[in-house]
């Protein structure tokens, strides 16, 4: 799923997307991809466009992110 969405940007190589590691309240994954151009601007836009892509291809996959919580109980 990773991979099509950069490959679809045109512009773009993907070179691999792996499970890295166990975070304290996280699964921890890293995508590396090159964007095949010098302009600054151009890498933003990809990036950007790539990771609302993955956004929203995870709700139409019903895939959830887990959001940083705290919970607070106070006792008298």
């Amino acid at each position: 799923m990773i991979k099509a969405i950069i490959e679809a940007q045109g512009n773009t190589r993907f070179e691999r997307a792996h499970f890295a590691q166990y975070g304290n309240f996280s699964l921890d994954f890293e995508i590396v991809y090159y964007v095949l151009s010098s302009d600054y601007a151009l890498y933003m836009d990809k990036q950007q466009t790539i990771n609302l892509d993955i956004f929203r291809q995870f709700q139409q996959e019903g895939i959830e992110f887990a959001y940083p919580t705290q919970s607070l109980y106070v006792h008298n």
